[in-house]
C-alpha cells in the first residue's frame, strides 16, 4: 500500500525544466488526438485537433480554457471514457483502450457519490472488483480516510457531508485504487469560495505528501497557478494547445501567494494567452 511518509518530497526535476530531458520517461502522453462528430447536414465537426502533450510523474498539471474548448471531451478521452477520432493516449507506456482503472482514477466536478452507501463503503466500493480481502479493503479504506481527514466520518452518509466533505471522500476513493494518474474535471467548481479555496489548499498538501500524478481540468486561472507545476493553455475551435506556461513557484504554496507580484505576473501571462487566443479564434 501507499504509505505517504517514505515517498521522496523532491520536487519534479520536470518542473524546473519545461525541455523536459529525454531521459525522463512521461506517466501520460497524449500524442495527436482528435475528436470529431458528424452533424445532420453530414458535416464534420472538429472538438479537437492533434492535441499533444505530456505529464511526469508526481507533477500537477493543469489545462485551462475558455468553455466550449474541448477540455471535458479531452479528459474523457484520456479516461477512456471517449474513445479519440485519431491519436492515441499511453499512460505509463501503454495505450489506454477502456473505461477509468487500476491506472486512471477520476473525480468529478458533481458529487458522484453513491447516497445508500456510507462513507466507508464508498471509499472501499472500486476495491470489491478487484476482489481484495475484506480485511485488506478496510485497513486501505481507513488509510485513505485517515489520508484525507475524514476518519471520524466513516460511518456517515453523504448526506450528512458538507460539499467540500464529500469532494475529499471522492478523492479518498479515486486513491484507494492507487491509480498511476488522477484525472480531476473541475472538482471544486460547485463550491462556494471560501470552501473553494480550502479544498485547494487541501488537494496541494495531499500531493505534498503523496506526489500523486495530477491532471486536472479547470477554468479558474488562479487555482491553475497555485496548484500546478505546469499549466497548458487551451485554444478553441477546434481545441489545441497553445501555450505551455511553467509555475515558477515555490512548492510548498500558503494562500497568501497569490497576493504574490511573481503569482500576478503568471496569472497575466495566462489571461494574455487566452485572450491572444480568444482573439485569432
Amino acid at each position: 500500500m501507499l504509505n505517504i511518509n517514505s515517498i521522496s518530497r523532491k520536487k519534479p526535476e520536470q518542473a524546473n525544466n519545461p525541455t523536459h530531458p529525454s531521459e525522463s520517461i512521461a506517466k501520460l502522453e497524449v500524442n495527436n488526438v482528435c475528436k470529431s462528430y458528424a452533424t445532420r447536414g453530414k458535416q464534420k465537426l472538429t472538438v479537437l485537433q492533434e492535441v499533444n502533450f505530456q505529464i511526469f510523474p508526481r507533477e500537477m498539471v493543469c489545462l485551462v480554457g475558455s468553455s466550449g474548448c474541448g477540455k471535458s471531451t479531452l479528459l474523457n478521452i484520456i479516461a477512456g471514457l471517449t474513445p479519440p477520432t485519431s491519436g492515441q493516449v499511453l499512460v505509463d507506456g501503454q495505450p489506454v483502450t477502456g473505461r477509468p482503472g487500476s491506472d486512471r482514477g477520476m473525480v468529478f466536478q458533481g458529487y458522484t457519490l453513491y447516497p445508500w452507501l456510507s462513507v466507508a463503503q464508498n471509499v472501499a466500493f472500486g476495491l470489491q472488483f478487484q476482489k481484495m480481502p475484506k480485511a485488506q479493503q478496510r485497513d486501505r479504506v481507513r488509510y485513505f480516510l485517515d489520508v484525507v481527514g475524514l476518519s471520524r466520518f466513516a460511518n456517515s452518509y453523504p448526506k450528512q457531508l458538507s460539499g467540500g466533505m464529500k469532494q475529499r471522500v471522492a478523492i479518498a476513493r479515486a486513491l484507494a485504487n492507487e491509480p498511476a494518474l488522477l484525472l480531476m474535471d473541475e472538482p471544486f467548481g460547485a463550491l462556494d469560495a471560501q470552501t473553494k479555496e480550502q479544498m485547494q489548499q487541501f488537494l496541494l498538501e495531499l500531493w505534498e505528501k503523496t506526489h500523486v500524478t495530477v491532471l486536472m481540468i479547470t477554468h479558474d486561472i488562479e487555482e491553475a497557478i497555485y496548484l500546478s507545476q505546469r499549466v497548458y493553455v487551451m485554444g478553441t475551435h477546434p481545441g489545441r494547445i497553445e501555450r505551455e506556461i511553467l509555475i515558477q513557484l515555490p512548492e510548498h504554496r500558503d494562500l497568501d501567494i497569490k497576493l504574490s507580484s511573481k503569482f500576478v505576473e503568471i496569472k497575466r501571462q495566462i489571461i494574455h494567452a487566452l485572450r491572444n487566443e480568444a482573439g485569432m479564434a
